[in-house]
């Protein structure tokens, strides 16, 4: 288990499912996962059986984000779009709303890019933030990820369509 003084990542557990629940089932997270309607308790369950496969083999990876204070569920970290030829990997976190603000998604990214570097043997990691979610952007550039462009028109919504911000952070030592 990765671990902090503020919270620590581990793999997902069979009785994480009322927590998937509630994470899933929050319409302020769909625009980000793409995501359109509710997620059954059932399919989340199916999930749960499958999610300890080999990251090489199924290409990508979801850690829970747990608080170390209380040791409670606040958010997962996703990587995801693994690459092995090219050794990169998307990057997602989500939290839920009562968790964030906190440093919760700072601290998770600070534990995953040696992770990713020394043990997933990555050289890049990259994400894809929508244009108006100003704490994601201001989360990844603190991390140290570079805007490498803007995908116009990328994300549609109720309002509209919206721009994506692209970002890029090599994991070279």
């Amino acid at each position: 288990m990765l671990r902090s003084d503020l919270i620590f990542l581990r793999p997902l557990e069979a009785d994480d499912l009322e927590f998937l629940y509630a994470l899933e089932n929050d319409p302020a997270v769909w625009g980000v996962s793409d995501t359109l309607a509710p997620v059954s308790r059932h399919v989340l369950r199916q999930y749960l059986d499958s999610a300890a496969a080999d990251f090489f083999e199924v290409r990508q990876l979801r850690l829970v984000i747990g608080e170390a204070a209380t040791g409670a569920a606040v958010g997962t970290l996703d990587i995801f779009g693994f690459e092995p030829l090219h050794q990169r990997a998307g990057v997602g976190i989500t939290l839920l709303a009562a968790h964030r603000q906190r440093g919760y998604a700072q601290a998770a990214l600070a534990l995953l890019l040696p992770y990713a570097r020394q043990v997933l043997r990555l050289h890049q990691l990259h994400c894809t933030v929508a244009a108006d979610n100003e704490a994601s952007l201001r989360l990844f550039a603190a991390a140290g990820f570079r805007e490498v462009g803007v995908r116009y028109q990328w994300l549609r919504t109720a309002a509209g369509w919206q721009n994506a911000v692209e970002f890029q952070r090599l994991l070279a030592e």
